[in-house]
């Protein structure tokens, strides 16, 4: 029988970017496909590297290193494509390196910590102190806000 005290657990995705952890719920996400070449959009903020073809259909592509305002990846390093689902249709996520999918008590998300740059604070959710690191929850409808397209 459960109890109304009974833990809610969320499961993540989670991602490297520039080496810090990020994740993000499992139900946002289409799938993760290795890297897609692109076709660059003339005019178009800087964080979107071009559109890539899904199986048809044209989906952006937004370089995660780039919307948290750090470094571009290093000369021949190739992104993974994080591909979330959206109501206006799905939105690839480029980061460095996929981790793994973990399920992590949902109560005790904690505010991001002051350490976080503030290009990066505005699209963390919260974080969650894992046993050896923490993992920054992404707030995805921030990172791939309309104005960016």
């Amino acid at each position: 029988m459960a109890t109304a005290t009974a833990q809610r657990t969320c499961q993540y995705c989670t991602f490297l970017i520039d080496g810090t952890l990020f994740g993000v719920n499992v139900r946002e996400v289409q799938e993760v496909i290795r890297y897609q070449p692109m076709t660059s959009v003339p005019l178009a903020h800087n964080v979107v590297s071009g559109l890539i073809n899904l199986r048809g259909q044209i989906v952006t592509a937004v370089d995660m290193r780039r919307r948290l305002g750090l470094a571009d990846r290093a000369e021949g390093e190739l992104p993974v494509n994080v591909v979330i689902r959206r109501d206006d249709g799905p939105v690839s996520l480029l980061v460095d390196e996929i981790d793994d999918v973990v399920e992590i008590d949902g109560q005790t998300l904690e505010a991001p910590p002051h350490t976080v740059r503030a290009a990066g604070r505005e699209l963390i959710a919260g974080v969650y102190q894992l046993e050896d690191r923490l993992l920054l929850v992404l707030d995805t409808e921030k990172a791939v806000s309309p104005d960016l397209f």
